[in-house]
């Protein structure tokens, strides 16, 4: 009787240190997905600076800069299906669909690697992309960890898009009644989020009206004191 106690006892500590050695590991693997791979979107209006930032910060915090404008202009580029339809909707200022955004940013999130996160530019930019983005990072164990936004005046974004368009060749923004209704569907269907963000207490907003340089530093101290 002493020998099958004996036995017992030995497959019962067995069997309880490798539970707890395989859920140690469980977490272990959960904490590294969920810390490392860090979700942050820099938001404005179109011209607020958001790409030369996004480039800037995707270098010094080895993130995965997901510019849905880049993207699409590629495409647009390259005279792919996509950028004829998607070309279209862009010389008129309007907005592609949410559903070519969100296929086009699932399948770039799920298929990086060796970066330790995102940074998201020009998305979301409706209620929606935002919704369904959110349920998507939870679904895979991420979080948005921070939204920064680039607050610039009107005429200042106006000013930059139509010189962009000369410097860079930028056909979206070589009209200004092209231009001024690209900031008026911004104001329409992107500016509602300011609400949703300012609810989840991890909005920040900032003037976007200084130097490169001055709004880096801003955005790298925020960055710099999240957990």
């Amino acid at each position: 009787m002493f020998s099958s106690f004996t036995h017992y006892f030995k497959f019962s500590s067995l069997f309880n240190f490798f539970k707890c050695k395989f859920n140690l590991n469980i977490k272990i693997i959960i904490f590294d997905k969920t810390n490392l791979m860090k979700n942050f979107i820099i938001f404005g209006p179109p011209g607020a600076g958001k790409g030369s930032q996004a480039v800037i910060l995707s270098k010094k915090y080895n993130l995965k800069h997901i510019s849905t404008g880049d993207i699409l202009r590629e495409e647009i580029k390259n005279r792919t299906k996509l950028g004829l339809k998607v070309k279209s909707l862009m010389d008129q200022g309007a907005l592609v669909s949410d559903e070519i955004i969100l296929e086009i940013i699932e399948s770039v999130i799920l298929s990086t690697k060796g970066f330790s996160g995102f940074l998201y530019d020009g998305f979301p930019r409706t209620v929606y992309q935002f919704k369904v983005l959110n349920e998507f990072l939870q679904k895979i164990g991420y979080k948005i960890d921070a939204v920064i936004s680039l607050v610039v005046k009107e005429e200042i974004l106006i000013k930059r898009m139509l010189r962009r368009a000369e410097i860079e060749g930028r056909a979206d923004d070589a009209d200004i009644e092209v231009v001024k209704n690209r900031i008026a569907t911004y104001r329409e269907q992107t500016e509602p989020l300011v609400e949703i963000f300012e609810k989840r207490g991890n909005f920040y907003p900032l003037e976007g009206d200084t130097t490169i340089e001055h709004s880096f530093n801003e955005i790298c101290t925020i960055i710099d004191g999240l957990d």
